[in-house]
């Protein structure tokens, strides 16, 4: 777990010079995976830094839960392990499965833009993804046995998840100043630039120089 933790902060430092301002409008809606995030907390990073240098981090690390927990669910919870994998065989029937293999920075995001009032879209590659599940045969049926051991292994992954991930962030504890150093180095210079630049371009009213 000690080395997947340092591969990901070591993967996201070299990313985070590569980061610059999105200049498309914000979305409105929060990210489940970054809002409030124990993982962010751990690395140190705050609410004030860009959203999309908080997600690489957290994608990443988030991975790693995933994997540990995906281990666990395959040893100990048989009909978790059923269910996912006719989920996972049903998802690769789908003929355009646009959210896969996407890199740590854009996964999990919404696949379209906010929407504009008064301008709909033609079409939304969400909307696609979901045609082409429309299209697939549900999966089967599950008894009411199924249903309650599907339940009960379901809480025991969720609260390995938890475990898993009070660990990592426990070990992300040690790597705080280099993520720190890096905002600093590589973000702050141009959110600051970005500032700069509103200021210039805004109009003063009190300006006495100005006609």
């Amino acid at each position: 777990m000690e080395a997947q933790v340092d591969q990901a902060v070591e993967s996201w430092l070299r990313w985070v010079p590569r980061w610059e301002p999105a200049t498309h409008r914000g979305r409105v809606a929060p990210c489940r995976r970054c809002l409030g995030s124990p993982i962010l907390s751990a690395a140190g990073i705050g609410a004030d830094v860009p959203h999309g240098v908080q997600h690489g981090l957290s994608t990443r690390i988030k991975t790693i839960v995933d994997h540990a927990v995906a281990e666990y669910t395959a040893r100990n919870l048989p009909t978790l392990q059923r269910e996912l994998d006719q989920q996972s065989a049903r998802n690769r029937a789908r003929a355009y499965r646009p959210n896969e293999d996407l890199d740590p920075e854009f996964d999990g995001l919404p696949l379209d833009p906010e929407p504009v009032a008064g301008a709909p879209f033609l079409f939304t590659i969400a909307g696609l993804a979901d045609d082409a599940s429309a299209e697939l045969p549900p999966l089967p049926p599950l008894s009411d046995e199924a249903k309650a051991a599907l339940r009960q292994e379901v809480g025991l992954a969720d609260e390995y998840a938890n475990m898993v991930g009070r660990e990592v962030c426990g070990l992300l504890l040690r790597h705080r100043l280099a993520i720190q150093e890096a905002i600093s180095q590589h973000v702050e210079p141009q959110i600051e630039a970005l500032l700069a630049e509103l200021t210039q371009s805004l109009d003063s009213p009190f300006d006495p120089d100005l006609p």
